[in-house]
This record gives C-alpha cells, sequence and structure tokens, in this order.
C-alpha cells in the first residue's frame, strides 16, 4: 500500500516536473527574434547590433561558432524586454527592442501591435523603407513613452506676467486665455519649421496657445524644437461635436469605413522631407598636437587637413559655401568633451574625425542626441557604427572588406584554381583562412606549397589546370615571401608561354607599394591586386593634384599608403559635395552623387535599419601583360 503510494506521488512529481521543464524551455526558446545573416557580417558585428555577446548567440545557435553564411537564420536573445503577444495589441513595454517581419506583417500592423504611430517607428529605423520592408527585416521597436500621470490632468491655470505679448516673442504661453482640457486625442501631427512659433502654430489650425501645448506637455518645460512632431488636438468646438455624437449618435449618420494605409502610404507621411543648406557648418577634429618636434603619425593629419583644404578650394569654384572649424583632439587619453560643449559645435551639420577610440565613443554620444553627421576616416573597429544612424566609416571593417573581395575574386576569376605559398615565418592573415572556406564551399580546387626557392616553377606546375584561371598567392602581404618567389613566377610564365595556361598573381593592398621593385615583373605575371585606396600617378587628375598641392604647400605629398592628403581631399570633397546636393536628405541619395575619387573608393551602405553607415567599396588593380595599369570598378 505504502510503496503504491509512494509510486503514485513520484508519478505526479514527475508529470509537475515535465511541465515545469516544458515552461521554463518554451519561456527561453520564444524570447529571441531571427536575424538574417547578409554579406560580410560575423558573430563580432552581430552581437554588437543588439546588444548582446557572441556567447549569447552561439548558445541559441550551436554550431555558429565555427562558420555562418550569408543567408542563415540565427536566434538572436532579446537583450532588454520580453517579446510581446503579437496576437493582440500592445499598450505598454520597456526599453527598445527588435521585431523580425513576418509574412502578412505590415508597417500598419506594427503600429497596432506597439501603439506607436508610424513616424515613430520610421525615426527609429532611418533605413526602411517601402522597398525594403520585406519578410525577414529586423528592425529596432523604440521604447513607447507614457504620458506622466501629471500630463493627463488639466493644468490650473495662474496669472501671467507676459499676458498680452506680440506675435514675435518667444514660445511662452499666455496660461490667462481660456483654459482647455489637456487631451490625448490628436486630429493632425506638424512637423515644426524654421521661425515656427507656438502663437504661429496655434492659430494655423484654429486653437489657442493652451490647448496646443496641453496637447504637447512637453512645451511647458522647453521651447519648440525644429523638425519635431506636435500633436494637433481638436478644437473645443469639434471635441464638444464628439463627445455628442458618442452620447447621442444620430440614427441617420453610419461611420465611414477607413481605408487601411498602405506602407507606401505610410512611410510618405512619415519620412521628413529634405532642405537644402546654405552654408555647411563643417568641423575637422584630429591629433594634431604640434610642437617643437612633428612624428609621422602627426604628420599624417596635417596632410590630411592640407588635402581637405584644397577640397575646399574647388568646392568654392562651384559655389559650395562651407565654414570650417579646426579642432585639436589631442592625445588618446584626453577627452574632447571641451570640444564638444562649444556653442558652436551644436550648429555644425559635419563632422569629420576624430580618430582614438575614446574620443570616436564621445562624438558618437554627441551625435546621437544632435542628428550631427559624422564621418570617422581611419578607424576599422567602430562599435558605435552598428546603432548610430548618424555615423560614417570610412575604413570598412575586415569581414565586410573581406567579403567584398571574395565576390569580386569570382566574378574576376569564374574558374580558379588558386596555389597558394606559405611561409612559417609569416602565418597566414585572416583573409586567407576564410578565403580557403570560399573555394571549398564554391568547389574550387587549391593548394598549399611553401613560400621559398625549394619551390621551382616544376612543382608548381604540377598543381596547375588548363581549364582553369591559375592564381599564384601569398598568404602574407609582407615583401619577404615575394621577393623569393617573383623570380620564379617569371620563370614558370616564359616557361608556359606556349602553353594553354591562364597565370595569375593575386595579391594584397600592399603590393601598390613594392611596385617601384617590382614593377616590370607585375606585368609580366599579370597581377592583380584588391584595395579600397589606390590612386595612379599617371592620370591628368593625379598629376594635376599633385602640382596644385606642390604650389600651395611648398613640398611634395609623402609617398606613402594611403597618401593622406588625398585621402583628405576624397573626403571632404564626397560628403561636402553630396550635403550640398542634398542638404538634409543625404543619408538617403549619398550615392547619387557622381564623383571620380582621385585615390578613395567610395560606397556606402548601413549596416541595418537603424545603424550608421560602413564603406564597403573594393576595386581591383590589374598590371596587364600589355603593359596596361587598369582599375577594375565592380560597381559601375
Amino acid at each position: 500500500m505504502q510503496h503504491s503510494m509512494n509510486k503514485a506521488i513520484r508519478h505526479i512529481l514527475l508529470i509537475l516536473a515535465a511541465a515545469i521543464s516544458v515552461q521554463w524551455s518554451t519561456a527561453q526558446t520564444t524570447n529571441y527574434f531571427l536575424h538574417t545573416v547578409t554579406k560580410g557580417q560575423g558573430l563580432y558585428s552581430i552581437s554588437r547590433m543588439y546588444g548582446v555577446t557572441e556567447a549569447d548567440i552561439i548558445s541559441l545557435n550551436p554550431g555558429s561558432e565555427t562558420v555562418i553564411k550569408v543567408g542563415q537564420q540565427l536566434r538572436i536573445p532579446q537583450a532588454k524586454a520580453e517579446v510581446p503577444d503579437t496576437s493582440k495589441p500592445q499598450t505598454t513595454y520597456g526599453n527598445e527592442r527588435f521585431h523580425t517581419i513576418k509574412t502578412g506583417e505590415t508597417l500598419y500592423r506594427l503600429t497596432v501591435i506597439y501603439r506607436l504611430t508610424a513616424k515613430e517607428i520610421c525615426s527609429a529605423n532611418p533605413g526602411l523603407s517601402a522597398e525594403n520592408f520585406k519578410v525577414g527585416q529586423v528592425i529596432v521597436i523604440p521604447e513607447k513613452k507614457e504620458p506622466k500621470q501629471q500630463d493627463q490632468q488639466p493644468q490650473p491655470t495662474e496669472p501671467n506676467p507676459l499676458a498680452g505679448r506680440k506675435e514675435n516673442t518667444e514660445n511662452d504661453v499666455d496660461t490667462t486665455q481660456e483654459p482647455a482640457e489637456a487631451t490625448a486625442n490628436c486630429k493632425t501631427e506638424h512637423t515644426v519649421k524654421r521661425r515656427e512659433n507656438i502663437y504661429r502654430i496655434s492659430r494655423m489650425y484654429g486653437i489657442s496657445e493652451l490647448e496646443l501645448v496641453n496637447a504637447n506637455p512637453e512645451l511647458r518645460e522647453r521651447k519648440l524644437r525644429r523638425g519635431e512632431v506636435l500633436c494637433i488636438p481638436y478644437t473645443q468646438a469639434e471635441q464638444a461635436e464628439r463627445k455628442r455624437l458618442q452620447t447621442h449618435p444620430t440614427p441617420q449618420e453610419e461611420p465611414t469605413p477607413v481605408a487601411t494605409p498602405t506602407d507606401e502610404e505610410l512611410f510618405a507621411e512619415s519620412k521628413q522631407a529634405g532642405e537644402q543648406i546654405e552654408q555647411i557648418r563643417a568641423a575637422i577634429i584630429l591629433p594634431f598636437m604640434l610642437g617643437d618636434s612633428i612624428t609621422s603619425e602627426q604628420m599624417k593629419m596635417v596632410e590630411f587637413y592640407e588635402g581637405t583644404l584644397l577640397a575646399l578650394d574647388s568646392l568654392k569654384r562651384q559655389g559650395v559655401s562651407v565654414d570650417l572649424h579646426i579642432y585639436d583632439s589631442g592625445s588618446k587619453d584626453e577627452s574632447i568633451k571641451p570640444i564638444l560643449t562649444r556653442p558652436e559645435m551644436r550648429r555644425m551639420n559635419l563632422i569629420i574625425g576624430p580618430v582614438h577610440d575614446k574620443h570616436i565613443s564621445e562624438v558618437a554620444a554627441f551625435a546621437d542626441t544632435t542628428g550631427i553627421s559624422v564621418v570617422i576616416p581611419f578607424a576599422r573597429e567602430i562599435d558605435e557604427v552598428f546603432t548610430n544612424p548618424h555615423i560614417y566609416q570610412v575604413n570598412t571593417p575586415q569581414s565586410y572588406f573581406y567579403s567584398e573581395v571574395y565576390d569580386h575574386f569570382f566574378m574576376q576569376f569564374p574558374h580558379p584554381n588558386v596555389i597558394f605559398f606559405e611561409s612559417p615565418e609569416e602565418p597566414d592573415d585572416d583573409l586567407i583562412g576564410t578565403f580557403k572556406h570560399e573555394l571549398s564551399y564554391r568547389g574550387a580546387p587549391y593548394t598549399i606549397l611553401p613560400a621559398d626557392t625549394a619551390t621551382n616553377k616544376d612543382s608548381i606546375m604540377a598543381h596547375m589546370h588548363t581549364g582553369r584561371q591559375n592564381i599564384l598567392m601569398m598568404t602574407s602581404e609582407k615583401s619577404g615571401s615575394l621577393n623569393n618567389m617573383v623570380p620564379i613566377f617569371q620563370l614558370l610564365v616564359r616557361d608556359t608561354a606556349s602553353t594553354t595556361y591562364d597565370i595569375h598573381l593575386f595579391g594584397y593592398p600592399q603590393y601598390q607599394i613594392y611596385t617601384n621593385n617590382h614593377l616590370a615583373s607585375f606585368y609580366e605575371i599579370d597581377t592583380y591586386f584588391y584595395s579600397s585606396f589606390y590612386t595612379n600617378n599617371l592620370l591628368p587628375e593625379a598629376k594635376a593634384f599633385h602640382r596644385k598641392y606642390r604650389r600651395t604647400y611648398s613640398k611634395e605629398i609623402v609617398n606613402r599608403y594611403p597618401k593622406y592628403a588625398i585621402l583628405g581631399f576624397d573626403i571632404a570633397y564626397y560628403f561636402l559635395k553630396a550635403m550640398h546636393l542634398y542638404g538634409t536628405d543625404m543619408p538617403n541619395r549619398l550615392n547619387e552623387m557622381e564623383y571620380t575619387p582621385l585615390q578613395t573608393g567610395f560606397k556606402f551602405e548601413r549596416v541595418n535599419n537603424w545603424g550608421g553607415f560602413i564603406n564597403r567599396k573594393v576595386f581591383f588593380v590589374h598590371f596587364a601583360k600589355d603593359y596596361q595599369l587598369q582599375t577594375i570598378d565592380f560597381d559601375r
């Protein structure tokens, strides 16, 4: 009897434990959203986008620590808030969170689910549009700002010493005028424009100033801000009529069916129209730190600045007006907050710089509150670009850069047979390991040989194919192994000249530094290298720039990779010209501008719907056998 009871109790406990386990497991596995991997993304960049750790992602996606592929869907844990029940409207939720668009969902549907306006969603996702609102896209859901309790009560009226003021006064409100019931019912919305004040806006809609302020209680604490969206309440007469219809509906009156707005309509209504900028206010923040002795790094900053001034001179001749401010950011341990708190900084349209990580974090936070565009010219690892829509990263993150290189490589060589040459003193760089994975994934053969004089032309020929492009590639960008192998490559090309072997050397951006030593060899071996920076000094535009720099500064540009004077010219010219052409709409139209850079390629794309831009431009430089030097642009 006792044994039977114990067995029954154990059975009940097992059922309860299983139920608790299933409930806990469900809670754990549903608190995520889906992210579709795009070109160039790795665990590092994805984790930074969503404010989680790489370990968090791996725990929900076993095997992702080894490799992730374009198009793969990853489960990403919600870092800050619970996933809402999307089967019914939401009233409140915590901090901003993320949502993966599902089949059949529309922008209007999301406004209902999250109790947000289309403009609030679009403002939080500046990269979102009717064209890319698609299944699988992830968007950020901004925090729902519930009105404070005191804002929901009618405000008492008090005597105002400013009563009777004229139209051209500031945005203070005469509270001795008629009281109005505070309401959250908006008849329409109004976007504040330049020189508008509360008096003009209230008269525009036939309401009192107090009614306007009661509908937008934040205006009791501050002045109007250009670009903000105001709730325009119903007039007192309209409110009375609405109440009458609610309590005494007219039998003959039937509600007019309201059509659900389309995504195109909601996006058109929610996007802020761009404004032209008559005079562009720009700031350069770089570590000049000029003193008695000038280091090589400081000279780079000086050259960058000198190139910027030449860009301003060219733009001035085209009628572009720029008010330029220069600031020394100091050492990497100093703070640039004293610069950012200067009164003129909040009026800037564009900031170029800074360089050091601490300074980048400070200027990113400043841009997040002011909406000022910030161009980071040198840094390659910028976490803020994944979450801040105002950041433009010129120097491409490595994973994005290499993904572009692989794509272009297979466009140029659709049937490759790659022969890698490894040196024990120079281990594989980051490019090679992933490149080998790509070759295997695409079914392209590759071989690994030692990069020393023991590897002769005959041993290389044993691994060559007649029906493929035979690509010779070092596994390090350093010059040592290249110096050993170039004479062997030349013999190989000469001995196979009468055969059907198709042979090319493929290399690194640093090869442009080595051209003085290997120029003739590069032509003979039919060499390619990838880069996002390259200047062909034989082109007329490059010659003209060098002459202008020499004439202006009485010195030559330092021959380094990249050339900082030309980098400063390209960046300043590109962004200032785009801002002149497109005004505040520049983020949406940046790549429309036609500009042939002297050195720096530009192809900016948003990293996600709520983040900033990275430059994904890569081109190949080709030293052809007929002694033609070509730059291959795959985006034209």
